[in-house]
């Protein structure tokens, strides 16, 4: 990216890629996992964009092709995962070697790029932030997403109720193997119908915890669904997410000033929680990142699911697709 503001400024261009520092690797990109971090960081809409032009891309698998005379985590010719703070729509990255860690034997590229971040955000969102426990119900918002799916994955592990909103009728049968105890489809125009599904999918279930990546009506219809000590976690706002190559601020200006908002006192006699988090904090706590790390792989969940493939060169259309709204899975560029 040239510069933030527009999807005019994504270029493919050729830059040396110098030697890796001495606990960095060299990792050949084969496969990039796309995020809604990504399509905010390269509108100028995401706080921890880099100034001036960038790489976006957050997340990746490949091939270590070289390493820093310090490097012990990794060796050259290892097929790894990896996660960066920006840099991932390339075909090498440098990033330093706590970063990436090998990629299952029986997982392609594309499968490792799928993972790392909604594993960690989905949880991150539902265990140290949601404090999620056996028999509770969780409700998580965009349920046929890469998040969405792993979340419920986690959940159940957990031995949690779980409950999917989807915004079309056609994911339910994409996730019917996927054990939610419950799904409903989101109305699109009125949410009160869609929190009368809810009740129904409850039952005389208390609601304990929802994953908001959605934000706007759902956000505060979420809430005030919550039963006392119940808490919601957002880590996205996908209703200011739109189609095209530049930001419509005038629409994004207007939901801006709609947005819901929470008062301390409300919360107190209500005795609910509203806790958001950015994922990119964790890149500066690599320890607490690790820590995740091995409590997911403890759970031996089943591979992520891979919904769309795009081919490197086809890289705008893969960020088009993902902008719909109407993706199963993880959208995924595969680099050959």
């Amino acid at each position: 990216m040239t510069r933030a503001g527009s999807l005019h400024n994504l270029h493919l261009v050729q830059e040396t890629l110098p030697d890796p520092h001495e606990y960095e690797v060299v990792v050949e990109v084969r496969a990039i996992g796309l995020n809604f971090a990504d399509i905010f960081a390269m509108m100028g809409l995401y706080s921890a964009t880099p100034k001036g032009s960038f790489i976006p891309g957050l997340e990746f698998a490949g091939i270590v092709r070289s390493v820093g005379n310090k490097v012990s985590r990794v060796a050259v010719g290892e097929r790894v995962l990896g996660a960066i703070r920006f840099g991932a729509y390339a075909t090498h990255v440098s990033v330093r070697e706590d970063y990436v860690q090998p990629l299952p034997a029986d997982w392609t590229f594309e499968e490792g790029a799928a993972f790392l971040v909604q594993a960690l955000t989905a949880y991150y969102a539902l265990v140290p932030l949601g404090a999620l426990r056996k028999g509770s119900a969780v409700l998580i918002h965009s349920a046929a997403g890469g998040v969405g799916i792993v979340a419920n994955r986690i959940a159940k592990r957990l031995g949690a109720f779980s409950i999917g909103s989807v915004g079309a009728a056609s994911k339910i049968e994409a996730l019917k193997d996927e054990g939610y105890d419950r799904l409903f489809v989101r109305s699109g125009t009125s949410y009160q119908a869609s929190m009368r599904d809810l009740k129904e999918a409850l039952g005389e279930r208390p609601l304990t915890l929802v994953l908001d990546s959605l934000g706007g009506e759902a956000l505060k219809a979420s809430y005030d669904a919550l039963a006392p000590s119940g808490r919601i976690v957002c880590f996205g706002s996908a209703s200011m997410a739109f189609q095209g190559k530049r930001p419509p601020y005038l629409s994004l200006a207007w939901k801006w000033l709609r947005r819901p908002r929470f008062d301390a006192l409300s919360m107190i006699e209500q005795n609910k929680a509203v806790l958001g988090f950015n994922l990119i904090w964790l890149w500066e706590n690599i320890d607490q990142m690790r820590e995740m790390l091995d409590a997911i792989a403890a759970m031996h969940l089943p591979k992520p699911l891979v919904g769309h493939t795009f081919p490197f060169q086809a890289l705008p259309e893969a960020i088009t697709t993902f902008q719909s709204g109407m993706t199963i899975g993880k959208v995924v560029v595969s680099v050959s």
